[in-house]
């Protein structure tokens, strides 16, 4: 059973970064796919980042050329670097990792963006 563990959220002013992170009790290298979603009060949970095992990355329209994400196989942790941020980035973010057909989830970490 692979657990994520998150951390990296805070409180933060407009303009301010943070960088969420999401180790892996295991191995993350055999990894199909990884990334973030969040989740604003009241509304869906939207994908926001996605890593592939070969590396290639996406990210959502709302986030690009702000956010990066990354990982450290050494470290079997994954990284969401967060700059420029503003109110509307305010969500719970949430890590997973996939292992078809299995998905992994983390509990969460709050971002909070004061205006």
């Amino acid at each position: 059973q692979v657990q994520l563990v998150e951390s990296g959220g805070g409180l933060v002013q407009a303009g301010g970064s943070l960088r969420l992170s999401c180790a892996a009790s295991g191995s993350i290298r055999s990894f199909d796919a990884a990334g973030w979603y969040r989740q604003a009060p009241g509304k869906q949970r939207e994908l926001v980042a996605r890593i592939t095992s070969g590396g290639s990355t996406n990210y959502a329209d709302s986030v690009k050329g702000r956010f990066t994400i990354s990982r450290d196989n050494a470290k079997n942790t994954m990284y969401l670097k967060m700059n420029s941020l503003n109110p509307e980035d305010t969500a719970v973010y949430y890590c997973f990792m996939q292992l078809l057909p299995h998905s992994y989830w983390g509990q969460g970490t709050r971002v909070t963006v004061s205006s």
